[in-house]
């Protein structure tokens, strides 16, 4: 916060209005300045007047002691009240300053204290608090509590806490020297803004606490792991290395027994080729039975022709000759075909058989192999398993 300016009226030894505006020259550009003068000529009403604005009270009389004083309107006052300060023979007074607070905004904040009717010795009113912003003139709060409690949050300062620190009354400089060292370390770092290092520190040692407690719960798990020796783990690398070995030459066997198997499959079509061959055998040996019976009708037909005396007779028995002819001679030329397809098929057949024992030769050879295969294979599983 920055006091910006102090102001009041009736105070004490200040009867007549009084105002000092640090804001403006010559007090703006001082930098270091005192308040001096004689005794009783009210250095510290204006002291009083800053804290009693703020706080609605101010040093002289946060003392210890209950104790009374007397008052021009007949009745006693304590001590500790702030209105105790209002002049002699004074109807009213007030404490007004202006601050910037820690939210970087201006502010007025203002105590007053009248006296009934405005009389000397009228009977003391409440007294009356308000703090509002310099810019736009808006209240922030009323009454004494309220202004109190706004007024804290925006110094970011108790009236203790001020009094020690900002504004050390006469003969109070000891207060602070005396304070407790937990209680001066806070009002140092608000009073030099180095809270925020306290802060980081705090959560430095929480974060290494944290990372700490980390570690040695990593460390736990190891331990409970455990880690294998050189020796252990160079066994578990050489028996990887084997089996890796292992994998690659059974892999290789199972290539050749696929090439194998390939083969017996081209084996397999060249007997539903036979089968095929042997189908047609059939058919063309049907065919040829089924001519021989037409061509022993022929020969009985023509045993029957000489029979026919008469010349027509001849003559259609001649082109009935012709006609039978022509058809024997489109049966022989088919007998020769069935023939010859009878001999291809005779020829294919042959083939087919010898074809058909080799590959039953190589069947009967290749059971161990297929075996063996099978064990391989099972034993390939069992390797990829283990790895």
């Amino acid at each position: 916060m920055r006091i910006l300016a102090i102001r009041g009226e009736s105070l004490a030894s200040l009867g007549a209005p009084f105002e000092i505006d640090l804001a403006a020259e010559p007090l703006a550009g001082s930098g270091l300045f005192a308040i001096t003068g004689e005794t009783g000529a009210g250095k510290s009403t204006i002291l009083d007047a800053l804290c009693l604005a703020l706080y609605g009270e101010y040093p002289r009389v946060s003392v210890g002691r209950r104790e009374n004083a007397p008052d021009p309107s007949g009745e006693a006052i304590s001590i500790h009240d702030g209105r105790a300060i209002l002049r002699r023979g004074a109807g009213s007074g007030y404490a007004e300053v202006d601050f910037v607070g820690q939210d970087g905004e201006r502010y007025r904040v203002r105590w007053e204290a009248n006296r009934a009717r405005g009389r000397a010795n009228g009977r003391l009113q409440n007294e009356q608090r308000s703090l509002y912003r310099l810019d736009d003139g808006s209240a922030v709060a009323t009454g004494k509590t309220q202004v109190r409690e706004a007024v804290g949050r925006r110094t970011d300062l108790t009236f203790d806490q001020f009094r020690r620190t900002v504004l050390l009354a006469q003969g109070e400089f000891d207060a602070f020297l005396l304070a407790a060292e937990s209680e001066r370390a806070e009002l140092l770092e608000k009073i030099t803004g180095t809270e925020i290092y306290a802060a980081i520190s705090v959560r430095v040692h929480d974060g290494t606490d944290a990372r700490r407690r980390s570690v040695e719960q990593l460390e736990r798990r190891r331990d409970d792991i455990g880690l294998l020796d050189d020796e252990a783990r160079q066994a578990l690398l050489d028996e990887q290395s084997q089996l890796a070995s292992t994998i690659a030459q059974k892999g290789a066997e199972r290539d050749q027994h696929n090439e194998r198997l390939d083969h017996f499959k081209r084996v397999a079509a060249a007997r539903s080729d036979l089968a095929r061959a042997e189908a047609q055998a059939v058919a063309a040996h049907a065919a040829r039975e089924a001519a021989a019976d037409e061509y022993q009708s022929l020969a009985e037909l023509d045993l029957g022709e000489p029979l026919r005396p008469l010349a027509g007779d001849l003559q259609n028995a001649r082109r009935t000759a012709a006609k039978a002819q022509t058809r024997l001679d489109g049966l022989l030329i088919a007998r020769e075909e069935a023939q010859k397809l009878h001999s291809e098929s005779t020829t294919q057949l042959a083939d087919a058989v010898t074809a058909n024992g080799a590959a039953e030769e190589v069947l009967k050879n290749f059971g161990p192999l297929w075996n063996e295969a099978e064990r391989l294979d099972a034993e390939l599983a069992a390797a990829r398993t283990g790895v």
